[in-house]
């Protein structure tokens, strides 16, 4: 079918309208997107936002900043996607009723849609060309001097129609994109092909007229392509600084529905019947007198919907036929994609490989498979220099394979997979509550990147095997309830944390065979279980592994390590069992200090049995004491009894004295003391001046042992001495005899 036919249906009436509408539009988008150097002397930079992204070479080892952004440009972006998506609807809407206006409505038509134009591409067997956009759009398709096309208006393609962009010798399109507006590229169930070869690339770029450069500044939004269903394919192709805010409109995005929107089921999209006054006429005349008939199918639409009686139906199913736009599938392959907000943005995908391409100095993120992209293939992918994560796998994205693909200094992770559950409970929109997952990260590689190699948030059945992580902030997480995660053949160097790190609920992770260098930990493992067998770990500065919190089942076995710190493996803080045997660690320096290992000893239960030991040493050296001591001579004095001897006949008395108070002649009183059992020994004499309070006492008297004693505890002769002072060193109260001559003798 050739161009001309398609647009010779209208009347020579309609035809002067399309080319007013055609050179209105032209009018306006000149006013919006002005000529190359029309601005020249404005001032107007191709980096008005201050974006500026790293070169990517192997060269450049810096990880970008991501540009601040205010809460004004926050809202002059998320308006911009809201306008989309307002201008999506209502050329769906209008491009569903008219099929129904009649046969002009089955050729392309231009609907006006907010500040622009919209060139709607309606079904046909062959693919519309860029031969095709110069006829259709002759003032919004525009052949520069130098080889490229300036869009000016935007293209949606219709379900049943295809778009085909390539040129020989490469095609350039350049999307026009500045603060007043930009266009865009949307496939609503159609397809979309971009093509060039290995020898002559295609180029897609955002492009201000007026700086002649790609627009930087996403702040007013920019150009974007999106596949809303159908099937979307690009080879050999550079895209530069597409899109802005959104997945959707983050440059390359490649959407579809897992729930099919109102009314895209089979049946009538728009009732073409009467309305108002006029419809109750027409229902008067066709009341009906008997069972109900279907009525012409012209007028509930072309979809042959018709009526029945009310009753059972005579078949009991309800069939619905649901449109191929449901999801997108998608072939890319050995293209660059450089600047775009998101680099590639796939949701509702399915059957999508994408391979030998690179993806960097993103806004958002690299690669992003989101809700519901499933069976998804991404081989020799490079993601690098993006301000947030290279690749992305987000809840709901399943049985998705990355191998042999590299994600280099990443403001974000390396590579993320999130397999939580969309919704926990009962949800607005009742998303199933399951975990997902089957998806693998193998053979690749993790380097530089600002915060993890890889991060697993979630999800089962998960893979990273035999990758090569170097110096991340940690090598691989694990977290977030994960289970069935395998980590295997991995060589993780000179992570500034952990190399390994697999915490908060994770439950049965494997890892094995891997090789961990200069980490300040190997693997940590804080209430989770894992089984951490045959791995080397090297170069560790505080321990080969760790356990911490409650890891009961967890098994550490036949892993070599060696390094310098407190300890090769480290369960101080684990509560849980857990199996550490089997461990070569001879290579392990163990820096901690005496104190540190007794307090590591210094436990509750510890500290119980250390009491109740020494408590029994006690018991036993005090009874090996009595068996060897003082026991042991009473049972001799006992044993000495029984053959007649007298019990105590090794034991001496004590020595007693008799002290003698004489008075003298002249007047003295003089005391002998003189020992009564022992040895003969001199008498001891002292004389002191007498006294009026002297007692004298004629004859000396023993104090016998059992002698009575007095009511204030003293004997009657020391009572006597007490009150005369002799002996006391001083005078008494004066109340003694009046004898003034005799002796007093006491027991000394």
């Amino acid at each position: 079918m050739s161009n001309a036919s398609t647009l010779s249906r209208p009347t020579a009436v309609r035809r002067l309208a399309a080319s007013a509408v055609a050179g209105l539009a032209f009018a306006l988008l000149a006013g919006t997107f002005a000529a190359p150097g029309a601005a020249a002397d404005s001032g107007t930079t191709a980096n008005a936002g201050g974006f500026a992204f790293p070169v990517d070479s192997s060269a450049d080892h810096t990880v970008p900043t991501p540009p601040t952004i205010t809460n004004d440009e926050a809202s002059t972006e998320a308006s911009a996607v809201v306008a989309e998506d307002r201008r999506l609807i209502e050329i769906r809407a209008t491009a569903g009723s008219a099929k129904k206006g009649g046969t002009e409505w089955k050729s392309p038509f231009r609907l006006a849609t907010g500040s622009g134009y919209t060139l709607v591409l309606t079904p046909r067997t062959a693919p519309y060309t860029v031969d095709d956009l110069l006829q259709l759009a002759p003032s919004t398709f525009l052949l520069q001097s130098d080889g490229s096309y300036l869009l000016l208006e935007n293209i949606y393609v219709e379900r049943g129609a295809t778009l085909q962009l390539s040129r020989p010798g490469g095609l350039k399109l350049r999307m026009a994109s500045n603060e007043n507006g930009f266009v865009s590229i949307v496939t609503f169930g159609g397809d979309l092909i971009m093509t060039g070869t290995p020898d002559a690339r295609m180029t897609v770029t955002s492009w201000d007229p007026r700086t002649a450069q790609p627009m930087t500044d996403p702040t007013h939004g920019r150009a974007y392509i999106r596949a809303i269903g159908g099937t979307f394919t690009m080879s050999y192709v550079d895209v530069i600084d597409l899109g802005f805010w959104s997945g959707r409109t983050g440059g390359i995005g490649l959407t579809g529905t897992t729930r099919p929107a109102t009314g895209s089921t089979t049946g009538p999209n728009v009732y073409t019947g009467a309305h108002g006054k006029t419809a109750q006429k027409i229902q008067k005349l066709q009341k009906p007198t008997g069972p109900a008939q279907s009525p012409n199918s012209s007028t509930l639409g072309s979809n042959g919907v018709t009526s029945q009686p009310a009753g059972p139906l005579g078949t009991p199913d309800s069939q619905f036929s649901v449109p191929g736009l449901s999801y997108v599938s998608t072939q890319i392959d050995h293209d660059t994609i450089t600047g775009n907000a998101f680099g590639l943005f796939l949701s509702g995908a399915t059957g999508i490989v994408i391979s030998d391409t690179q993806v960097t100095g993103s806004l958002i993120a690299g690669v992003v498979l989101h809700r519901f992209a499933t069976q998804a293939v991404i081989q020799h992918v490079d993601a690098s220099h993006n301000d947030g994560d290279g690749f992305i796998i987000s809840r709901a994205a399943q049985q998705v394979q990355i191998t042999n693909s590299t994600a280099y200094y990443n403001a974000g992770n390396g590579f993320t997979v999130n397999g939580q559950p969309i919704s926990v409970g009962p949800s607005a929109s009742g998303e199933p509550m399951g975990a997902y997952g089957n998806n693998n990260v193998n053979t690749s590689t993790s380097q530089g990147n600002g915060h993890y190699g890889i991060e697993v948030l979630g999800g089962l059945n998960i893979g990273l095997n035999n990758n090569t992580i170097v110096g991340n902030l940690m090598g691989i997480v694990i977290r977030r309830g994960a289970q069935k995660v395998t980590i295997s053949g991995n060589k993780l160097t000179q992570q500034d944390r952990e190399g390994i790190s697999i915490r908060d609920g994770v439950q049965a992770v494997t890892v094995n065979n891997n090789v961990i260098q200069g980490a300040a930990t190997g693997v940590y493992v804080r209430n989770a279980t894992a089984d951490i067998a045959g791995n080397s770990i090297s170069g560790a500065s505080i321990h080969g592994v760790t356990l911490v919190d409650s890891d009961a089942g967890s098994l550490v076995n036949g892993n070599t390590i060696s390094g310098i710190g407190p300890g090769a493996i480290d369960t101080n803080r684990e509560h849980g069992k857990v199996d550490t045997s089997g461990n070569q660690t001879s290579g392990w320096f163990n820096t901690t200090t005496l104190w540190i290992r007794i307090k590591a000893l210094i436990r509750p239960l510890t500290i119980v049995w250390i009491c109740l030991f020494l408590l029994i040493a006690f018991f036993t050296i005090k009874g090996h004491r009595t068996r060897t001591g003082k026991g042991k001579r009473h049972a001799m004095r006992r044993a000495k009894v029984a053959l007649g001897a007298h019990p105590y006949a090794d034991q001496a008395p004590l020595a007693m004295s008799v002290i003698t108070f004489e008075k003298q002649s002249n007047g003295l009183v003089s005391a002998v003391m003189k020992p009564t059992v022992g040895p003969e020994a001199a008498p001891v004499k002292e004389t002191v001046p007498a006294t009026k309070e002297t007692v004298a006492v004629k004859e000396p008297v023993v104090v016998a042992e059992s002698a009575p004693k007095h009511s204030n505890g003293l004997l009657p002769e020391q009572r006597d001495l007490h009150t005369s002072g002799i002996g006391a060193g001083s005078a008494s109260n004066g109340n003694s005899s009046n004898d003034d001559t005799g002796s007093f003798t006491r027991q000394w």
